[in-house]
């Protein structure tokens, strides 16, 4: 093989990505502002449903809103056995480092803090959280 047939097509690979990049056709996981979706799962504790879910119309969803988290929906399982035991609910955010940057105002708001407190005078309403980040596919129709 030729001594100059690697680093010419190396070249070649460096200057179409740079091209690429130029023009916009970044690679999805690459792009630092890309919009970001969070699907939060609480497992509720036990007969807590109802003073969770106030809570959340009460106060979080507000404060949330406050912070620049954007609200895309709220549901329970449809499975009965379910339906008092998890919230599921989807949220958006401009990037992953605002996500964390609205999480962080978020805890630390003095409002947020009071209604935390008082909603949870008899006892803990969340026994566990999950959470993930997700990133749109291409052809998904939200974005």
């Amino acid at each position: 093989m030729r001594s100059w047939l690697i680093p010419g097509v190396l070249c070649g690979v460096i200057g179409l990505a740079s091209w690429s990049w130029a023009n916009g056709l970044r690679p999805q996981s690459a792009e630092p502002d890309q919009r970001v979706f969070e699907l939060r799962t609480y497992h509720v504790a036990e007969g807590k449903m109802d003073a969770l879910q106030r809570r959340f119309r009460d106060h979080t969803n507000r404060l949330l809103e406050k912070q620049g988290v954007k609200l895309i929906g709220f549901w329970t399982p449809n499975d009965p056995k379910l339906a008092s035991k998890q919230l599921i609910w989807l949220i958006a955010h401009e990037s992953r480092a605002k996500a964390d940057a609205s999480w962080k105002a978020f805890v630390n708001d003095p409002e947020w803090k009071q209604a935390f407190a008082e909603s949870e005078k008899e006892g803990k309403l969340v026994d566990e959280i999950h959470r993930v980040y997700l990133d749109p596919i291409d052809f998904s129709p939200l974005k």
